[in-house]
């Protein structure tokens, strides 16, 4: 059993874990030592900026009474589930599939977590450029956004079903 686990894509789901670890521990530290809204700069163009986002992403639906809250978690079960069925059926060695699958999955769990628990996304990572402000995000969204990425880039490099046929 668990040597064809390890011949499928969930030979990867260490990087998972590794996400889920370091998106708690990084809003663990901010809940424990930051107040709400506060700020903290760490360069020119970075900063650390408390927030709570009730909604998706860019706080999409976060004004809409709470019942957003469990339609997110419902998604964020239903592409974990996806992926992980997805990555059942990949072999081990279509590397940058199941580590771009592996990153979104463990996002997506490391944002449910926050949702379910505190019925918010707690986000911290204030990117900037002069007065403009990106939306403030966190670990689990750099996942999310770096495996999507690389599906995308996937996609470029191995285009599959895309021969010319004589």
């Amino acid at each position: 059993m668990s040597k064809a686990i390890f011949s499928t894509g969930l030979r990867w789901l260490w990087l998972v874990l590794v996400v889920i670890v370091v998106d708690f521990a990084s809003k663990q530290w901010v809940m424990n030592n930051m107040m709400l809204h506060e700020t903290r700069p760490l360069m020119p163009f970075l900063n650390l900026f408390y927030a709570h986002n009730y909604g998706a992403a860019f706080s999409f639906l976060a004004d809409k009474g709470g019942w957003q809250r469990w339609f997110f978690a419902g998604i964020a079960i239903a592409i974990v589930v996806s992926l992980l069925v997805m990555m059942y059926r990949n072999p081990a060695r279509n590397k940058l599939t199941n580590i771009a699958y592996a990153l979104i999955i463990g996002g997506a769990l490391g944002n449910l977590f926050d949702r379910a628990y505190h019925g918010f996304v707690v986000d911290f990572i204030d990117f900037y450029i002069g007065d403009w402000h990106f939306a403030t995000f966190n670990i689990a969204d750099c996942g999310i956004c770096i495996g999507a990425a690389l599906v995308v880039l996937e996609g470029f490099l191995s285009p599959k079903g895309k021969q010319v046929k004589d």
